[in-house]
């Protein structure tokens, strides 16, 4: 049986070193720099991976990341790259509240789906009517799965990114603020829910098949959200009080994660879904101490993710294969698609049209979500290459334009005196 040797332990544990120790480094100057984290940390990806390192020194970096050359170390990174982003979509849960689609009323159901439903037409039509834009090879079968997830590409929005940047323009609990969350919390969660859908259907080729995922998706969640949901209110009291702290809640919650990913991987349908909508169960649970939140965050965070973004750097040439047109498209179906959704969504919820499209670009936010979409997509191979990179570059620049363009239709945000408008 194939296993790593002593070698190719120290080439593991050097790779995982190296990517950890500069990621740190360019968060941190990010940081200063006011911006975020997954920024550096995909940078550092560019720089260790075929961009940079890998075209001024390709015998080093063949050594240091051996994915083609050595079949034992590629599993391996692979292997803790899978764990990072079924633990970041499990995190991604546990910052969601779904209760909050529910606590606002009309403005927020029009703009939930508005901001989901508009964009996801415009991606789907352009990618299905027009797929040799985005570069699409291959043989007419794969077009439909293609739209389906320009189409949850489009749609989907980045909830840790839209609080932080609520967060800093301190609108996080004014009502406009509200407001852009819960809708995000829809996305979210509809978005990866269907992409689980979508990712199910790769290899798939009858419609059996096809309805039988669906159904397998709706019974899972429904039976983790509202049964699971009624035990973990009764178990987690039990396990904070009872067990050592914080040891107790964090094992039976990670344990959680992993079974759920297993499960659903076991049944045809991505770990992602399993782990995500542990996630939103523990997560929205009234007995979970933010604290055991607060380090179960960081815990991924401060490891696994910075693991998983670099990883990002070492797959592609983002030189060789960054094609303006493709990456202008993108961004313009991005753009128009969301704010278009959000902002009509908001202004027919009764909100004023400066406003309506401040809540649209809020949600136009993509960040480390829209990353992990498309990997996952690209791993897949749903999408090629180019459109990889157009999706990661779409992801870093409606983050960084989010704030500066809800600036311009919220006149109270540019004065430091900003207050709460509910």
């Amino acid at each position: 049986m194939a296993k790593l040797d002593q070698q190719d332990l120290v080439i593991v544990l050097l790779a995982i070193s190296i990517m950890l120790i500069f990621s740190r480094i360019a968060s941190e100057l990010g940081r200063r720099a006011g911006l975020p984290s997954v920024m550096g940390e995909l940078i550092v990806g560019v720089v260790l991976g075929p961009t940079v390192f890998g075209a001024l020194a390709p015998g080093a970096f063949h050594a240091i990341f051996p994915f083609a050359e050595n079949p034992q170390v590629s599993l391996a990174l692979d292997t803790i790259f899978s764990l990072s982003v079924i633990l970041l979509l499990f995190v991604a849960g546990l910052e969601l509240r779904f209760s909050l689609f529910l606590r606002h009323g009309r403005t927020v159901v029009y703009t939930g789906f508005g901001s989901m439903v508009i964009p996801f037409a415009s991606g789907f039509a352009m990618a299905w009517y027009f797929p040799e834009w985005f570069s699409v090879t291959g043989p007419p079968s794969k077009y439909p799965l293609f739209a389906l997830f320009m189409g949850t590409a489009m749609a989907i929005s980045a909830l840790p990114v839209i609080a932080r940047i609520l967060l800093d323009m301190k609108l996080l609990k004014t009502e406009i603020g509200a407001v852009i969350i819960a809708s995000a919390v829809f996305n979210d969660v509809a978005g990866w829910i269907f992409f689980s859908f979508i990712l199910s259907l790769v290899g798939q080729n009858n419609g059996g098949d096809a309805m039988q995922s669906l159904v397998s998706i709706a019974a899972f969640a429904a039976f983790m959200l509202v049964v699971g949901r009624f035990l973990l209110n009764r178990i987690l009291p039990w396990i904070q009080t009872r067990l050592s702290w914080p040891g107790g809640v964090l094992s039976f919650s990670l344990s959680l994660c992993l079974l759920c990913a297993a499960f659903t991987e076991f049944i045809h349908i991505h770990a992602i879904l399993g782990a995500f909508i542990a996630g939103l169960a523990i997560g929205d649970s009234a007995y979970l101490r933010e604290q055991a939140r607060e380090i179960m965050h960081q815990f991924v965070t401060s490891f696994f993710a910075p693991l998983f973004f670099v990883s990002i750097g070492l797959k592609v040439n983002f030189i060789e294969y960054f094609d303006p047109l493709v990456v202008g498209l993108v961004l313009v179906i991005a753009f128009v698609g969301k704010v278009t959704g959000a902002g009509l969504g908001a202004r027919l919820g009764g909100m004023s049209a400066r406003r309506s499209l401040a809540v649209g670009f809020g949600l136009n936010a993509r960040g480390a979500m829209e990353i992990i979409l498309g990997t996952l997509a690209y791993d897949a191979g749903l999408i090629n290459q180019t459109v990889f990179v157009a999706i990661i570059f779409m992801a870093l620049v409606t983050s960084m334009t989010s704030a500066p363009l809800m600036r311009l239709f919220l006149p109270e945000t540019r004065r430091p005196e900003t207050r709460r408008t509910e």
